[in-house]
């Protein structure tokens, strides 16, 4: 990779905090469609300290993701501790992630394959469809209409498109995704009350809301597979919002992070730092001076890192070095040595469904 070159290949996942994976998982397989699991690993998140007490802990993590195109979940459990609720019920404008976003390219087919669990139809301020659903853990997603960017499977719900994420100052928000994230391109930026955000917790309030993308393409091995995202950041304009995970751990029940897909890892670490958001936990801190490069996750392996937006939600960086396809049969993915920027060929993504769970 050529010194001093970042590059961003779209969201890779949003993790979420519950008290059985493999429950969770098979709803998330069944419902929405997440249905490769990518990794299921157990073991010790001992990289992560500065979330979880400053203490390792134990836990379960699987990470799935949907041929329809975007980004996966990556479903979390503790295993050593009761993983903590939020101790009051989100409501729009919370600081955090308050619903992940999912693809639909047609809107009333994903809303009629969930039956009675979503909602109506709505319109956002662009005038795209969109409906949410709330799984049986509590945590709420938008169904947004669109086209797919990869269209391997019959599911009627596609990947993760994006996040919506209460904030308190809109405009410190918006800087902080646009500098450090891309997220250049206003779609709209709304003040009112809104029709479409009345079904949901606190929705009846006022707001000021801001849908933002990125310019700039998507680049690197999965770009076509995870293809564009979107952010919209809400802001209450009438209660203080409160932290969603304040007094709790990362990991526990929740949204708790939104994971983007990069290259370039060293450059991100000197643009976040100057930018005033230093990386607060890195799996590989020497790799920059020719230490360990390489973090293992089961089969998977990277390097990852974290930051914080100005109000403390979590963005997760990843490099992924190396993905199983059949690991039982020893086949990978190792992305190590390929061009950085150059997306892998169809016939390479495809062969992620030979690993696809049935029944």
């Amino acid at each position: 990779m050529p010194i001093g070159m970042k590059i961003f290949g779209g969201v890779q996942q949003i993790g979420v905090g519950v008290a059985d994976a493999g429950k969770a998982w098979d709803w998330y397989r069944r419902k929405l469609g997440f249905d490769i699991p990518l990794v299921d690993d157990s073991g010790i998140a001992a990289d992560m300290l500065p979330y979880t007490g400053n203490e390792p802990h134990r836990r379960r993590a699987i990470l799935a993701v949907n041929l329809q195109g975007g980004g996966g979940l990556e479903v979390w459990q503790y295993v050593d501790r009761k993983p903590l609720p939020c101790p009051f019920e989100p409501r729009l404008g919370d600081l955090g992630i308050f619903a992940a976003k999912l693809r639909a390219a047609d809107i009333g087919a994903a809303v009629g394959s969930l039956g009675g669990e979503a909602t109506a139809i709505y319109r956002d301020p662009r005038g795209a469809g969109h409906a949410f659903v709330r799984d049986p853990f509590g945590n709420t997603f938008q169904i947004v209409s669109g086209p797919p960017p990869y269209a391997r499977t019959k599911s009627p719900v596609g990947g993760t498109l994006g996040a919506i994420i209460g904030v308190s100052d809109l405009d410190s928000a918006s800087r902080f995704y646009r500098e450090i994230l891309g997220y250049d391109t206003l779609i709209y930026d709304e003040e009112g009350s809104f029709d479409d955000l009345k079904g949901q917790p606190g929705g009846e309030g006022r707001f000021r809301r801001a849908l933002v993308a990125r310019s700039a393409p998507s680049a690197g091995p999965f770009s076509e597979l995870l293809g564009p995202s979107e952010i919209e950041l809400v802001q209450s304009l009438d209660r203080e919002g409160r932290k969603l995970f304040a007094g709790r751990f990362w990991g526990d029940l929740g949204f708790i992070q939104i994971c983007f897909d990069v290259r370039g890892m060293a450059e991100f670490k000197r643009d976040c730092a100057a930018a005033g958001h230093p990386f607060t936990t890195d799996s590989s801190p020497g790799a920059d001076s020719g230490g360990k490069a390489t973090f293992d996750m089961g089969e998977a392996s990277g390097r990852f890192a974290y930051i914080e937006d100005p109000d403390g939600t979590l963005i997760e960086l990843v490099e992924t070095h190396r993905v199983p396809v059949l690991a039982k049969l020893g086949w990978y993915l190792n992305l190590r040595g390929r061009d950085p920027a150059k997306a892998l060929p169809n016939w390479m993504l495809k062969s992620l469904a030979l690993g696809r769970a049935r029944g």
